[in-house]
């Protein structure tokens, strides 16, 4: 089956890895803790040659302050990120991730992102990832169910 993906990157693909993945354990770990999105925890981790560089959760604190305007205006995934502070893409798991390991001086060419929480990175994550030099981003297996806001499978807002 193939999977219609909101936004792919030119000349890049999503690889996926099961749930028992150790770094996909831990950016799923680091979400439930760090996320401050309740209803779609996000997390990332960027690593290279084995070793977990840089961590990121998603969110910033606009949504429980404030209703999310993309969410009360119907705004479709991925789109219009501009009217809400909170889904503004610097409060996005990934460039997180990469902000964190390039504040301790790391150099990310060749590096894997793991995400969990998410089905597909969106056009600003993917420039961050590619500007980083990170070379694959992996998925949860089954996480265009999972995490897909539209489908019925999905387990948002019940972690």
């Amino acid at each position: 089956m193939k999977i219609l993906y909101p936004y792919v990157a030119p000349g890049r693909i999503y690889l996926y890895v099961a749930g028992n993945n150790p770094f996909m354990g831990e950016a799923r770990e680091f979400a439930l803790f760090h996320s401050l999105d309740d209803f779609q925890k996000t997390g990332s981790l960027v690593v290279k040659d084995g070793a977990v560089l840089g961590r990121g959760a998603n969110g910033n604190d606009y949504h429980r302050k404030h209703q999310c305007e993309r969410v009360r205006l119907k705004i479709p995934t991925g789109e219009r990120y501009d009217l809400c502070e909170g889904c503004h893409p610097k409060n996005h798991s990934e460039p997180k991730a990469i902000a964190e390991a390039q504040s301790k001086g790391y150099g990310l060419a060749g590096a894997d992102l793991y995400l969990w929480g998410h089905w597909w990175c969106c056009e600003p994550c993917w420039r961050a990832i590619i500007a980083a030099g990170i070379k694959n981003v992996y998925l949860l297996e089954g996480s265009e169910r999972l995490f897909n806001k539209i489908h019925p499978d999905n387990i948002l807002g019940k972690f």
